[in-house]
């Protein structure tokens, strides 16, 4: 797969929730290396962002499965760890915003509301059940990846402000977005 099989809004399958998986079958798998090889196909198309994590959703295919880079800092590493069926099982620490940008949502990023800490359980790609304790940034990517298996995108989070939208201008710097004009130009998006 490549960055082209990834599917953007106003693809109505993105507002749909995934299934669980029941068992992790060869076609399971399957999908987790198409997965990695759409992220590190848009990765390499970008200049001034890293893909740092992808849902099946986001390849059109419905399951609960979530990949995240295992270093994001370093856009060399294509290691992944697969998350099937990942819940969060608690968020801790405080709501804060900060910026966001969605592999299905084009030159989009809001400042999002996130909690700083969550735990998240799920199955590992030999179907053994595993948990995580993600702080920071990568309790951001957990909420984010999440929130696409039960038809959530960010933007559903920063609706109501105006303020949060921002655009990645050709220098890489993030510009505040015009938002009437956005909805005007856009409206299937913000549907």
């Amino acid at each position: 797969m490549t960055k082209d099989d990834i599917i953007a809004l106003p693809n109505t399958h993105l507002r749909q929730k995934s299934k669980r998986v029941g068992v992790v079958t060869n076609e399971i798998v399957k999908i987790i290396t198409e997965m990695e090889a759409a992220t590190i196909s848009w990765d390499t198309s970008r200049d001034h962002e890293v893909g740092v994590a992808l849902a099946a959703v986001q390849i059109d295919k419905l399951y609960k499965i979530v990949v995240v880079r295992n270093n994001y800092e370093n856009k060399e590493d294509h290691t992944f760890t697969a998350f099937i069926n990942p819940e969060i099982t608690k968020f801790e620490g405080k709501l804060e915003s900060d910026y966001e940008g969605c592999l299905s949502v084009p030159n989009v990023y809001g400042k999002v509301p996130r909690y700083s800490k969550v735990k998240v359980k799920a199955l590992d790609s030999k179907g053994q059940e595993f948990r995580v304790t993600a702080e920071g940034f990568l309790a951001r990517i957990f909420q984010h990846e999440i929130d696409h298996t039960n038809g959530l995108v960010f933007i559903d989070h920063i609706r109501d402000n105006r303020d949060a939208f921002f655009r990645l201008d050709d220098s890489g710097e993030l510009k505040k977005l015009d938002y009437q004009t956005e909805i005007e130009n856009n409206k299937e998006l913000w549907a």
